[in-house]
């Protein structure tokens, strides 16, 4: 005879908090143009990586049954992809926009480091994704021998 667990409550309500990993052994990429406006050495000059990043998603599991839809993660990471991060105030900014490719920047209110956009990307991915998430943490890698995370 089988033993049926308890129906009081649905297993959504039962699961408790839960992390999901994305991208943690096949990292999401996507490839970036930056620079670091105030910098002294090459990277005050314009140029590009193939970042790779990882994401964990904390939270209550959602009516659907999952944290958070993996889609709805990598479309939000997407949105840098094949784009140019700039710091406010940056004039390559303007010189896009001139160009006439000014959907081609993302600005930030800080310097396009790796940290910053882990921390950036934390901070929007906890804005766009269900209520029912209470952490995010991102790990961004530009090479092999960088990485930023929480």
């Amino acid at each position: 005879m089988s033993q049926r667990l308890s129906r009081e409550h649905s297993l959504v309500d039962r699961a408790g908090e839960r992390t999901i990993h994305v991208g943690r052994d096949r990292p999401i990429r996507i490839s970036s143009g930056h620079r670091i406006l105030h910098h002294d050495g090459k990277c005050s000059r314009p140029h590009g990586h193939n970042y790779e990043i990882s994401v964990a998603v904390t939270g209550e599991l959602t009516a659907e049954g999952w944290v958070a839809d993996k889609g709805d993660v990598t479309d939000i990471i997407d949105r840098w992809d094949h784009r140019f991060l700039l710091e406010e105030g940056d004039p390559l900014i303007e010189a896009f926009e001139d160009a006439g490719d000014g959907d081609a920047v993302v600005v930030l209110d800080a310097a396009p480091t790796a940290e910053v956009m882990a921390v950036l990307l934390e901070e929007r991915l906890l804005a766009e994704l269900p209520e029912t998430v209470t952490e995010v943490a991102v790990d961004v890698s530009e090479t092999a021998e960088l990485s930023s995370c929480q």
